[in-house]
């Protein structure tokens, strides 16, 4: 059986609570070995309407059809924004504070947008809050389990970002050509690992995680 499409009953549940507005978030290419971390945000109210026929969270779609989705989730939410840390940022500071960065970039782009931030509650993927360290006064915000491939907003947040990622890893290939950015997108497979020691790393490679002997799974 396949996975249930994601709604928007828990985003209803927080307006009823008092939010005006939600703001699903997500991130993409946290266990990559190259490339930026990236994070999406998509913002909705108690006026957006049904999602985009086919919306799911972004691991259970084909590279098609997330780049077919990826405007229609844009154009659905209020308004959307990613932001990104680079691979330089990560082994700097490490991913849980990268992934802050990035998440802080993501709402200063909403707000410069005409988002009312203070408004909203953040809907967070997953259990652990990672983004209020970065912020410097906090925000309202919650955590959900699997909230990517429940909630319609965090689904979209997680295209929006995968898609957005996926572009910029793809621009790589004539940056840097050989590791076969386009169709790994950073991550560690067996051709990337072989690249890597044939060719050596680039800046645009996680260096520090190199050497840990893992090859992450996919977003």
């Amino acid at each position: 059986m396949g996975v249930a499409a994601p709604t928007l009953q828990y985003e209803a549940q927080l307006h009823e609570a008092g939010a005006r507005f939600v703001i699903g978030c997500d991130e993409v290419g946290r266990g990559a070995i190259a490339g930026p971390v990236a994070v999406g945000l998509c913002v909705v109210d108690v006026t957006v309407g049904s999602m985009p026929v086919g919306l799911r969270d972004s691991k259970l779609l084909s590279e098609k059809r997330r780049e077919q989705l990826a405007p229609l989730a844009a154009s659905w939410a209020l308004f959307s924004s990613v932001g990104l840390a680079t691979a330089g940022e990560v082994d700097e500071f490490g991913i849980i504070v990268a992934l802050g960065l990035a998440g802080r970039r993501a709402l200063v782009s909403l707000h410069e947008a005409g988002a009312l931030i203070r408004e909203s509650v953040i809907l967070l993927d997953g259990s652990h809050d990672w983004l209020t360290p970065a912020l410097q006064s906090p925000l309202r915000l919650t955590t959900r389990v699997k909230a990517d491939r429940d909630c319609a907003s965090v689904a979209a947040a997680s295209v929006v970002a995968k898609v957005h990622r996926d572009r910029l890893m793809i621009d790589a290939n004539s940056k840097s050509p050989g590791y076969g950015w386009a169709s790994n997108k950073g991550y560690g497979s067996a051709g990337h690992f072989a690249a890597i020691a044939e060719l050596g790393a680039t800046d645009f490679h996680r260096r520090t995680w190199l050497h840990a002997g893992e090859s992450a799974l996919h977003d």
